[in-house]
């Protein structure tokens, strides 16, 4: 539509009518009059501005000369006294997004009631005019320094005037003093910005007396929030499924949980120092971060009584059940393990060996055990045969007759004729 085809449509109703120009000039009177601002007042210690800058600061690699990257400036604006804190981060990403968080609070020496960022995919997951889905790492570090964070709705930057006026204010007195400079890393940027900021917020407001600086220390700073005594240790959070084995996967290595939650759908927070898994709101395991792929982090408590008793097989304790039966039975025990190539090959043989005890008794299967030593049949099946046909009660084998000495005689050449 064209004001041009608008003013024909009048014409043709009215043809006594305003004529191109003037029927212009009123319209335009009409629309500056739709388009009103509500002017808002913020009360002190309530609201905190944030969000990215447009413009970019290039960080040079030292060594090549090139842009190694285009380093972002967070930027947050309290909401009654517009005191501003600015610092670069390497991107806009989560981690980033939340230092900048934590920074500014720091900065001020507390934190306001509510935060108003502008819809950024690092701290609203889905934007929505009246539901908004946070990220849960931004909603975790909100609810720890006691934040309520209101997003402002999509494509309405008035509702976020007063950080967009700071992101102004720091490109014009900040960024644009520092154009001339080249910086070769992102905390010589940083240094820099941190000097610029004080004499920003000092700098005297045009309307009204004071500036940034003394509104915020006699309106703005008694009324934040003190900071809790820990600052917010960063983590993401993820949702993972439960493998058969009682195990989720982070980071390619794996940590048990209770092995009645195989295949239930669990939350997963991962810290620096820590990996914590949560069902259905409640902690159910907690384990210390590990860095080695492809291993496993597991509590002898998240495990069936089955495989807790797997777990306590050793040879060592293998033999030592044995000896409870008797030596003839650790004896042939410790020869099974011996005899294959790696030891677990032989616990279940063992073990089997020593479950007989119940269907005979430990004394039948001592004797089974001392006949199959000797015989040097060291199996399972060897010791079950004997105790079935009923041989351990049989006297064992008398030991073989020693061998006759080899007789001497001329006619005899002898081993050494060949040697």
């Amino acid at each position: 539509m064209t004001l041009q085809l608008l003013n024909l449509e009048y014409l043709e109703r009215h043809p006594d009518g305003y004529r191109y120009s003037q029927f212009c000039d009123l319209y335009r009177s009409w629309q500056r009059k739709l388009d009103v601002v509500m002017r808002q007042e913020h009360r002190a210690g309530e609201r905190c501005f944030v969000d990215f800058a447009g413009q970019t600061v290039p960080i040079v690699d030292a060594r090549t000369g090139e842009i190694a990257l285009e380093a972002e400036i967070f930027v947050a604006v309290l909401g009654a006294s517009s005191h501003t804190y600015a610092e670069a981060f390497p991107s806009q990403e989560l981690e980033h997004w939340i230092s900048g968080h934590v920074h500014a609070f720091e900065w001020w020496g507390g934190s306001p009631k509510i935060c108003v960022p502008d819809n950024l995919r690092s701290g609203v997951t889905r934007a929505h005019r009246y539901e908004p889905i946070l990220n849960t790492t931004y909603a975790e570090m909100a609810a720890h320094y006691g934040v309520a964070v209101i997003p402002a709705r999509v494509r309405r930057p008035r509702d976020k005037a007063k950080v967009e006026s700071g992101v102004l204010l720091v490109e014009r007195w900040i960024l644009a003093r520092l154009r001339h400079r080249t910086f070769f890393a992102l905390a010589e940027l940083n240094a820099a910005v941190r000097e610029l900021l004080g004499p920003l917020n000092r700098k005297p407001f045009k309307k009204m007396a004071g500036s940034r600086q003394s509104l915020f220390d006699a309106l703005e700073r008694p009324a934040l929030r003190p900071l809790p005594e820990h600052r917010y240790e960063f983590a993401l959070w993820k949702t993972a499924t439960v493998n058969i084995d009682y195990h989720v996967e982070v980071d390619h290595h794996y940590y048990s949980v209770p092995y009645q939650l195989a295949r239930e759908t669990v939350d997963v927070r991962v810290s620096a120092q820590a990996v914590e898994i949560i069902h259905r709101g409640r902690r159910i395991a907690s384990h210390l971060r590990s860095r080695d792929r492809g291993r496993h982090t597991t509590v002898t408590a998240h495990m069936p009584a089955s495989h807790r008793r797997h777990l306590e097989w050793t040879p060592s304790r293998i033999v030592r059940w044995a000896e409870e039966t008797g030596p003839a039975t650790a004896e042939l025990a410790q020869g099974i393990l011996d005899a294959r190539p790696h030891p677990e090959q032989g616990y279940r043989a063992c073990l089997g060996i020593l479950r007989l005890a119940e269907r005979y008794t430990p004394q039948r299967l001592e004797a089974a055990c001392a006949r199959a030593l000797a015989v040097r049949a060291f199996s399972y099946r060897s010791v079950e045969s004997i105790l079935r046909t009923g041989l351990d009660r049989e006297a064992l084998p008398a030991a073989s007759a020693p061998a006759v000495p080899a007789r001497v005689h001329d006619n005899l050449r002898g081993a050494t004729y060949y040697h």
